[in-house]
């Protein structure tokens, strides 16, 4: 059992912690380049995991709902401060650095789709080992960008949608982003869990979350030749 549990952490953890250190750069980079430089200066954009790991976001939760055998399992790094007054171009500049992070993670996966081709030159143990690891990337990297793109704030769906709406539209989108976290903790976990108790199913954003990742990871074996 020890074992076991030790093989699948090491194929989960790495996968994991690229997906999100390297989501959290590609937001901070993007932003450098279009004139802020904030997270820049506060050393965020970096390949160092522990520059994004939130305690709360990245450990507790995820294993907390793990522990109580949640119905989905999400969590979130520290949001790389941005300063969109400063951008060159406030609207479409934010749509641009929130799109960062899902773009990077599905160049991610197109990659783990690639690696895929390499694999069979390593020998067994190994080989077994990587393709474990390369699968798990490009399904963590396709549920991370789709689930991102959710049109709620903060996730990076939400500021898309705020940044491409007419100001007088924009404008109550964003003061949902207060409420981001419980509208999604509603949408993915309580009504799972209230609909399985009722005899129904009223898990429609999981649903929509599992159904749209299916065909793009299905999409990118494909393209990657691997299907």
């Amino acid at each position: 059992m020890t074992g076991n549990a030790i093989y699948l952490a090491s194929i989960w953890i790495l996968p994991v912690i690229i997906a999100i250190t390297f989501h959290e750069a590609a937001h901070g980079f993007v932003a450098h380049l279009l004139g802020d430089d904030t997270a820049w200066r506060l050393g965020r954009v970096t390949f160092n995991p522990i520059k994004h790991v939130d305690p709360v976001g990245t450990v507790l939760l995820p294993g907390m709902l793990l522990l109580f055998h949640a119905p989905f399992l999400f969590g979130y790094a520290k949001p790389v401060p941005v300063n969109f007054r400063v951008l060159q171009r406030p609207r479409r500049d934010m749509v641009l650095v929130a799109a960062a992070g899902p773009a990077m993670n599905i160049a991610l996966a197109v990659l783990a789709g690639l690696a895929f081709h390499v694999t069979s030159y390593f020998p067994s143990p190994a080989s077994l080992w990587l393709a474990d690891n390369l699968e798990n990337a490009l399904i963590i990297n396709v549920v991370l960008a789709l689930f991102n793109l959710f049109p709620i704030p903060p996730l990076d769906g939400g500021r898309i949608l705020v940044g491409i709406l007419p100001p007088s539209l924009a404008a109550p989108v964003s003061r949902l982003e207060p409420y981001g976290l419980v509208i999604l903790i509603s949408l993915f976990i309580v009504l799972p869990l209230l609909g399985a108790q009722l005899g129904l199913d009223i898990s429609v954003a999981s649903r929509a979350l599992e159904t749209s990742a299916a065909a793009t990871i299905d999409g990118i074996l494909r393209i990657t030749g691997n299907a």
